[in-house]
């Protein structure tokens, strides 16, 4: 029998991360390096792995990542939002639970883009009354 493989995608501003579950012991790879070499800082690993905590699921799948755009923090959000993506399509009971946490939901906010005329987004020239 072959090996189920879940797959799903997430976003983050502009990193975008593809997420394949399947079962095993709770290894987690991105972009083939261990999730310890690839993010430093203790906060982002806790990050990718809230969905697996919330679902007790944290050694039943080995996770691999193909992640791409944005900074750390971004890709780490965009691999959370896959991750619980995958995990509903392993348990359908799981929703209940990403949803009140809000993981489901794709974070809508980026940074909003320069305007003619101006040095920024929002900011304005100085202006001289005389």
């Amino acid at each position: 029998m072959p090996e189920i493989i879940y797959g799903a995608t997430g976003k983050r501003k502009m990193a975008i991360a593809r997420v394949w579950l399947k079962p095993g012991s709770g290894n987690i790879l991105v972009n083939g390096k261990k999730v310890e070499e690839y993010f430093g800082i203790e906060t982002l690993k806790n990050v990718i792995r809230q969905p697996l905590y919330l679902t007790n699921t944290g050694d039943k799948y080995n996770i691999s990542v193909n992640v791409k755009g944005g900074g750390i923090s971004g890709q780490a959000e965009a691999i959370r939002h896959g991750i619980a993506k995958a995990l509903l399509q392993t348990n359908p009971e799981f929703r209940s639970i990403l949803k009140k946490a809000g993981l489901l939901t794709r974070d809508p906010r980026t940074k909003e883009r320069k305007k003619y005329g101006q040095p920024g987004a929002r900011a304005r020239y100085q202006y001289s009354k005389r």
